[in-house]
């Protein structure tokens, strides 16, 4: 095990612990990495390692039944698309990145 990947697995086990899978905490995290990028205050960077942090959490999280490169670029897109403020964040189900052929 990488001391990255160790490093990964600490901070999901503490966030789940805080309780922070919240829709509620994902909305608003994404509307002020928004805001602060708008506002010149958050580098694209910046944000680049923030979107890079989430997408490493899900796909190490137990919510991913299959990790592959295909699915980490489906996981960055969506990131991509919700930090853009393309797509709304609604309810956590149309989020949902396992497949019904996963279930």
């Amino acid at each position: 095990m990488t001391n990255t990947y160790e490093k990964q697995k600490r901070l999901h086990h503490d966030v789940t612990n805080v309780g922070l899978r919240a829709q509620a905490t994902a909305v608003g995290l994404i509307q002020l990495c928004i805001e602060l990028r708008q506002a010149d205050v958050l580098t694209e960077a910046a944000l680049t390692r923030i979107k890079a942090a989430i997408g490493d959490e899900l796909a190490i999280g137990p919510y991913r039944r299959l990790a592959s490169r295909d699915h980490r670029s489906e996981i960055d897109a969506r990131l991509d698309q919700l930090f853009s403020g393309e797509q709304k964040v609604g309810a956590a189900d149309a989020l949902d990145f396992v497949t019904e052929t996963d279930r």
